[in-house]
């Protein structure tokens, strides 16, 4: 008997051990290419199995699911197959560490974890505004009536006393601040204090769900964010100060497909300026996004070839299948081609690709809205831009803007500027963080002077 107890008090203190050490939150830093980014694992135990999320702050990006957590053997593995980001790691003798491998695709990095808190240095970004301003600031709230939602701004104009002409900023893809925020770059604050120095008003809003702004982010479409810039420049037309005939928008990535949406079913939008706004079909240009980034990664020709057919085929299941089956057809492709995915991870990628956005982005042809707007337009892109390619994105804007007869546009190629409009060395997306400035002069110059000809 006395036996049985021994071992039993064995495993209620080895649980108990496991659940003070394993447990909590855990903090590390990648290094990749020069550039730091900073990983939070939360771990907890949830009827006795190990649950967790991560957070990835650099990129504002909080609370993600792990979908796998196990702690078997003395080795903590995480598993994002969404995200395709596995993290093996073994834990040293008082579990103050981890020491451990990233990770995400064909990227493999060492990455120690520990409850400690990690602090960076801070980065250098010279162009960010600060106090005091020479404009007037005003936090503003406005609705979206559609979705009964309400949407949190910072409106900016001059001192002055007018009806100022306006600008509104619209984000590209994922959940963004006001001010468009990465690595503590702050691209929408530049812009705007850019454009009002020079007597244009600006609001710039958090997406909804994020910031100060109600709503769900991760269950709306494309279609939805236009409602919200709609729901803008409704607001802005009730602003004493405000011109209601010269409002204008500026959409940047993702935002570049917003815009023409909105202009095309709004006649309040009286110029749209586009940065790196897409022109192709959106399948078109993710295959062509990828093979870009496999090729500035270093991949092979044959590996860039399968993963581009791979990623045709997916797109066209997408397009092609019903609502009813496009979960069952998914997974069926998923299993045949990537046997190496459990089926968690197949569960998890299927669940991602069937979703409301990723659906209607994948839909979507943005010649549709473009060729139905008839007020001037600027497209501006960089030509070391990997994400919307410079070249065949401008050639389809200025196609689909000729089908709709739009003569009053023009497009723009800036050598030698990436995806974020930043000087760059060759556009890739490690470069991004490591880079001081926040966005050129040269877009800023490109972009402020044609508006203030809109706007005369």
């Amino acid at each position: 008997m006395r036996k049985i107890i021994f071992t039993v008090s064995i495993l209620l203190f080895t649980v108990l051990n496991f659940a003070q050490t394993i447990e909590g939150n855990w903090n590390g830093m990648l290094e990749v290419q020069g550039t730091q980014l900073k990983l939070v694992f939360h771990v907890a135990n949830k009827d006795g199995k190990l649950v967790s999320t991560m957070d990835s702050p650099d990129q504002k990006a909080f609370g993600i699911p792990v979908a796998t957590t196990t702690f078997e053997s003395n080795t903590i593995n995480f598993e994002l197959p969404n995200a395709k980001i596995t993290y093996k790691g073994m834990p040293n003798a008082d579990f103050s560490a981890i020491e451990g491998t990233f990770r995400q695709g064909a990227m493999e990095l060492p990455l120690k974890l520990t409850k400690k808190p990690i602090e960076k240095a801070p980065l250098n970004r010279p162009q960010t505004p600060k106090e005091p301003f020479s404009y007037q600031q005003e936090e503003v709230f406005f609705e979206n009536k559609i979705d009964k939602i309400t949407l949190a701004g910072t409106l900016t104009y001059p001192k002055t006393k007018g009806k100022f002409p306006v600008v509104i900023l619209i984000t590209g893809s994922g959940a963004q601040d006001r001010n468009e925020e990465l690595f503590e770059h702050k691209p929408f604050a530049v812009i705007a204090d850019d454009l009002t120095k020079k007597g244009i008003a600006v609001l710039r809003f958090d997406d909804r769900g994020i910031g100060k702004s109600t709503g769900s982010f991760g269950n709306s479409t494309t279609q939805d964010f236009a409602n919200d810039v709609l729901a803008a420049v409704d607001f802005l037309k009730t602003k004493s100060n405000i011109n209601p005939k010269k409002i204008g928008l500026i959409g940047h990535s993702e935002g570049g497909m917003i815009a023409p949406i909105v202009a095309a079913n709004s006649k309040d939008i009286s110029f749209i300026v586009l940065m790196a706004g897409p022109g192709t079909p959106i399948d078109e240009l993710m295959v062509e996004q990828n093979t870009r980034m496999a090729q500035l990664s270093g991949m092979s020709d044959e590996q860039i070839k399968v993963s581009s057919e791979k990623n045709k085929s997916i797109y066209a299941i997408i397009k092609n299948s019903t609502p009813e089956n496009l979960e069952k057809e998914l997974t069926a492709y998923l299993k045949m081609t990537m046997s190496n995915l459990s089926d968690e991870a197949v569960k998890n990628q299927v669940q991602m690709m069937s979703g409301k956005w990723f659906q209607y982005f994948i839909k979507y042809n943005p010649a549709e809205n473009l060729s139905k707007v008839k007020c001037p337009v600027l497209a501006i892109n960089g030509s070391l831009d990997f994400q919307v390619p410079s070249a065949a994105n401008l050639k389809a804007i200025e196609t689909a803007l000729l089908k709709g007869k739009n003569k009053k546009f023009k497009t723009v190629e800036l050598q030698g500027l990436n995806h974020l409009f930043q000087e760059a060395g060759t556009g890739a997306f490690e470069e991004y963080s490591k880079i001081e400035q926040t966005i050129s002069p040269k877009a800023l110059d490109v972009m402020s002077n044609w508006i203030l000809q809109q706007t005369k």
